[in-house]
């Protein structure tokens, strides 16, 4: 069975609607959606609809949280404190209601997905070090996590020593506890501006990162329009 594993969308209509269309192409039987649909982007009500639409197993990202007033956005930088705000007034009741009814963890079969960290979800801590992968795999009941936030695609291995590999295939030990960040489709951070996402096959027992291109363009030209700041649509074509 092949699972397509997305998230920090962040309201970019035009790198999800191809990462959607590839992942189609893929032949991926459910979608899991890691949380942050809104946020940043000029079209939040379109991303929830698309993800809602896929049947997508979904979670709550920070994000999410702060759009629907169950987090404090005192805690975020300028730009997302002003991105959160004008997603308010942008967001229908409907989609405010489905993101509320959002958990912080889902528990599969055979993996877990959470937004940040598995360890205290609803903080939205991230997973970047050897040793907050050490922490979490220290409380999973499962041998596979999946989890996005930090926008950046990394798979840890409780190994000995640990390990970690940045390759787009990465092959799973069903012995071995691992933790796979699918990335970003929306906004990603690793200095590649591609959309990114993840298939994972339980069968073949792999998960591959898929890198996508998209009109960053024209994602970029709808945040200046709707008054967004300028800042969110340059980092957009850097990767950052």
């Amino acid at each position: 069975m092949k699972f397509g594993i997305f998230g920090d969308i962040h309201g970019n209509l035009e790198a999800l609607d191809v990462c959607v269309g590839k992942m189609k192409e893929l032949g991926v039987d459910h979608y899991l959606c890691m949380g942050d649909i809104v946020g940043y982007g000029a079209n939040p009500e379109e991303c929830v609809q698309i993800v809602r639409d896929l049947n997508a197993i979904t979670i709550s990202g920070n994000h999410d949280h702060a759009v629907i007033g169950c987090l404090d956005i005192a805690y975020f930088n300028q730009y997302a404190r002003q991105a959160a705000i004008w997603t308010r007034e942008h967001l229908s009741d409907t989609s405010k209601d489905w993101l509320r009814t959002r958990s912080f963890v889902e528990h599969m079969d055979k993996f877990v997905i959470v937004h940040g960290s598995l360890q205290a979800p609803e903080l939205f801590n991230y997973v970047q070090t050897v040793k907050d992968a050490e922490l979490n795999f220290r409380i999973m009941d499962k041998n596979l996590m999946f989890l996005g936030h930090s926008h950046q695609p990394l798979a840890f291995f409780n190994t000995d020593p640990m390990t970690y590999t940045l390759d787009n295939v990465i092959p799973l030990d069903e012995d071995v506890k691992s933790i796979v960040n699918v990335g970003s489709v929306g906004q990603p951070r690793d200095e590649d501006p591609r959309s990114s996402f993840c298939v994972y096959d339980d069968e073949a027992n792999e998960a591959v990162i898929y890198r996508m291109e998209y009109d960053i363009e024209k994602t970029a030209q709808k945040i200046l329009d709707a008054g967004l700041p300028q800042a969110l649509a340059l980092r957009l074509s850097l990767g950052k």
